[in-house]
């Protein structure tokens, strides 16, 4: 498989200049100040999985103006709090599914917090989270467009907020500590992962894997494979909207929310990856602005480090998570 972008060394350089708009964070402040306002306590229902060294629980959070958000807690059995926590966030397309289905965290001792996607999981009748803002007539399928027409319309405005107030959700459970959770996530999850390391205070830590949403205008011209080519479908439909939209997504870009982060991160990019060029991704690295270090996989495409890295970053949390 060739490269699909530029070349390591011209990707460690690469700094593109692209504004924030500039009332950013008055817009985010607002926004995040009137999901806080509507926020109910988290429940934590138990859950029998039948496994007998984890402890599961059944979440449901407020998100975006309140609206109700599914995810699944895990927790090594038999261990008192207080627990370092991985919140973690999805890729595009999946819901938080069955809780058995991710036991790494868990395993290693922490506990591990998994936030459904709105509107990307199976059905709101299998417990799962709906979004009550469905696809507009115009929009593309897939959810980049969906509400593009104002940053407060946009899906991304509602799901980053989501990821905000879940580790504020982690933070109500007396078996983790509020001062030790770390936020991750693969693609669109490493997307939401910057996003909230931006907008969530108190982090101990970040782990974006090939992420998404960083330096979307970029994405959008050189992606070979979706999710991004839905802004190039949707823009080759409304000719007259190229301002309007990346003007909109420039409000949910996770390389402009990652400046203002401040708690350590570890990223991993892929230089053959087709899905999230690897220049998006080096532009979200490039403007972090906590410390921040990189483990680059020069001959994988999507999948990126996979296992690999889960290794690399259990390494690095022992030191993040360690208790001082």
């Amino acid at each position: 498989m060739p490269l699909t972008d530029l070349s390591l060394a011209e990707c460690l350089d690469y700094r593109p200049e692209f504004p924030a708009p500039d009332d950013l964070d008055e817009f985010w402040a607002r926004t995040l100040a009137r999901a806080e306002a509507a926020a109910a306590p988290t429940r934590f229902e138990p859950v029998d999985t039948g496994l007998t060294l984890v402890d599961t629980f059944d979440v449901t959070a407020t998100g975006f103006d309140g609206q109700p958000v599914r995810g699944w807690l895990n927790l090594p059995a038999g261990r008192s709090g207080p627990l370092g926590c991985v919140v973690e966030y999805l890729g595009y397309g999946r819901g938080r599914g069955l809780p058995q289905q991710s036991l790494f965290w868990a395993a290693a001792g922490y506990a591990h917090l998994v936030m459904d996607s709105r509107g990307q999981g199976w059905s709101s009748a299998r417990g799962d989270t709906p979004d009550p803002v469905g696809q507009a007539p115009g929009e593309v399928p897939g959810f980049l467009t969906r509400g593009v027409e104002s940053p407060d319309t946009s899906y991304y405005r509602r799901i980053i907020t989501d990821a905000v107030r879940f580790v504020a959700a982690a933070r109500e459970h007396d078996r983790i500590d509020p001062d030790r959770i770390v936020v991750t996530g693969v693609s669109q999850g490493g997307g939401l992962a910057l996003a909230a390391a931006g907008l969530a205070p108190g982090l101990a830590g970040v782990m974006p894997d090939v992420p998404f949403l960083c330096h979307i205008r970029r994405g959008a011209e050189i992606a070979a494979l979706p999710p991004y080519t839905e802004i190039a479908e949707y823009l080759r439909l409304h000719r007259d909207r190229t301002d309007q939209v990346f003007r909109t997504l420039s409000y949910v870009d996770a390389a402009l929310l990652a400046a203002r982060a401040t708690a350590p991160s570890l990223f991993s990019i892929a230089l053959m990856d087709r899905i999230c060029p690897p220049s998006t991704c080096f532009t979200a690295y490039h403007r972090y602005g906590g410390p921040k270090e990189l483990r680059v996989y020069e001959f994988n495409d999507h999948e990126g480090g996979a296992e690999h890295q889960r290794l690399q970053q259990l390494a690095w949390l022992r030191g993040i998570l360690a208790r001082p």
